[in-house]
């Protein structure tokens, strides 16, 4: 393992130098030659730590397919409560179209085990799946909420408020250009097959998919930064492809120095018409360089701020830092996925591109108050990590989720209608709301929602009234897409074992899915259905 850790620091190195000499940095003289004297000093620094690794007689580092007890790490946060609507009418919090959670739970599956509970977030399991929402007609204003009102299958008397709001789709010619920076991990701990093997195929697929006129540099940390390619456009494919299919795994992980110096790379080449993203794929085991959270939390905000986004990219398992890798990517207002095949790296990078990488709004905030007149008790389903307070809504300079372009956001609320049976006692003093009652007896709730159009300071906001009946178009929705919707939801309170469930099953969740899988162009809601068989088996 020694030799290998070696080789890849040796091939670091030597590609170091050869930049340095060899290749110029597109930017300015002033930062050419900045960069050419950064390139050279981790040169050095990447010949210094292989001499001084040669000096430890028999030292070999433990990597993590060693350790026999999975290291994996997921943040532990209790489901979302339920509330009574006379005590706190009014619930608010930040979009998410992350989706690494159920691929990391579709993973687990496969494998023949059971996700952990506290992988599973519900958000991010509904917002895999695309749903047949009616579509936006311009980016002025991005959004088209839809909102569907349907029987809640495991509690009788109960409704689900099902949220989806669609984003605006660019047409291919008004789309910018993409100026990426790859940051890859090659530490020891991504030598496995569905690490950095994998990482490479992924990235060759989305290169092949990118315009010419786009441009891709690449920087790696293992034990030392470096960077093994400068901003190249893609058209010079060969060239990217040869920098990528040479990697390989070896070293410790200093992830926090590799973040800097990409980042760098950014600032360096930054182009105020085009895209500016740094990627980031590892299997999120940071244990050299930059370690605090909050530190890098700080870091990724501030380049935010700059116009400069980050996205991550998860491989493998056994120590992927899952709560650290989803931090960076609200900090860095990017989608946080998790590639375990090639089939999720296409649709992560090739299909989904467009909406991964270009953004048609940023902090977008959604808050919905209920009318005491009609609903006693509600809970959302989902976005615990994602909760803000009420006052966060209008205040501008509070972060929230970016959306790209195409991308949608689906919620549901469970609620519990004035009449039906709640969970909370009404308390002894409360008192009838009965002039709400008269005027606003045909509305559950108001839905708000408030967003930044790209580059812009201030918000802008849409609101619409949530009727206690449905219209034409929910019908059309709710007999199909709404009903998968409530499968999937269903399903992962299961698997994560909620208390809010009654006598609801596996198996009703796989009928209900099964029934409304739709056109499924790329057959994700069937593979949904046989996951859940395959979780009834375990169970």
């Amino acid at each position: 393992m020694k030799v290998v850790q070696h080789v890849a620091l040796g091939f670091v190195a030597g590609i170091l130098l050869s930049a340095c000499a060899a290749e110029p940095v597109v930017g300015t003289p002033a930062a050419e030659k900045e960069m050419a004297v950064s390139l050279h000093h981790q040169a050095k620094m990447v010949a210094s730590r292989i001499q001084a690794d040669r000096s430890v007689s028999g030292y070999q580092r433990p990597y993590p397919e060693q350790v026999k007890t999975s290291r994996d790490r997921f943040e532990s946060v209790e489901q979302n409560p339920v509330h009574r609507v006379l005590e706190t009418p009014v619930s608010t919090f930040s979009s998410d179209v992350d989706t690494a959670s159920y691929s990391f739970s579709r993973r687990r599956l496969a494998a023949g085990q059971l996700p952990e509970p506290q992988a599973i977030r519900l958000e991010e399991w509904l917002n895999y799946f695309d749903y047949d929402y009616p579509t936006p007609e311009n980016a002025q204003q991005p959004f088209k909420p839809t909102v569907v009102v349907t029987d809640s299958p495991w509690k009788a008397g109960n409704k689900l408020l099902h949220i989806g709001i669609q984003g605006y789709e660019l047409p291919p010619t008004t789309r910018p250009r993409a100026n990426l920076v790859f940051l890859l991990d090659v530490s020891g701990s991504m030598s496995a097959e569905d690490k950095l093997p994998l990482l490479k195929q992924s990235l060759t697929m989305m290169l092949n998919d990118m315009p010419d006129d786009d441009t891709v540099a690449i920087v790696v940390y293992a034990g030392a930064s470096g960077v093994v390619l400068p901003p190249t456009p893609v058209k010079e494919k060969s060239k990217i492809l040869m920098a990528l299919n040479q990697l390989q795994a070896g070293g410790s992980t200093a992830g926090g120095e590799g973040i800097q110096l990409a980042y760098q790379l950014a600032e360096a080449n930054f182009d105020e018409k085009a895209v500016n993203r740094v990627m980031l794929a590892t299997d999120g085991d940071f244990n050299v360089g930059i370690t605090d959270r909050n530190a890098l939390e700080s870091l990724i905000a501030r380049k935010r701020k700059q116009g400069i986004y980050l996205s991550v990219l998860g491989f493998g398992a056994g120590n992927y830092n899952d709560h650290l890798m989803q931090t960076l990517a609200q900090n860095g207002n990017g989608v946080a996925a998790y590639i375990d095949n090639l089939n999720e790296a296409r649709k992560v990078l090739v299909t989904e591109a467009t909406s991964s990488l270009f953004p048609i709004a940023e902090d977008l905030k959604i808050q919905l108050e209920f009318n005491p007149a009609t609903v006693q008790e509600y809970r959302l389903l989902g976005y615990e990590t994602r909760a803000l307070k009420r006052e966060d809504f209008n205040n501008d300079a509070v972060d929230a989720g970016d959306i790209g372009a195409g991308h949608s956001v689906t919620a549901i609320y469970e609620i519990t209608p004035v009449g039906g049976t709640p969970l909370i006692s009404p308390s002894r003093y409360d008192t009838e709301p009965s002039k709400l009652r008269a005027e606003k007896a045909d509305e559950f709730a108001f839905l708000k929602l408030r967003y930044k159009l790209p580059g812009e300071k201030a918000s802008k906001h849409l609101e619409t009234p949530i009727p206690a009946h449905n219209t034409a178009v929910d019908e059309a929705l709710r007999h199909q897409e709404t009903a998968f919707a409530t499968a999937v939801a269903g399903a992962g309170q299961l698997l994560r074992g909620s208390k809010y469930t009654g006598d609801w099953t596996l198996d009703d969740a796989i009928t209900l899915a099964q029934g409304n899988r739709g056109d499924d162009m790329y057959g994700y809601r069937a593979e949904f259905v046989q996951l859940l068989r395959l979780a009834k088996g375990l169970d």
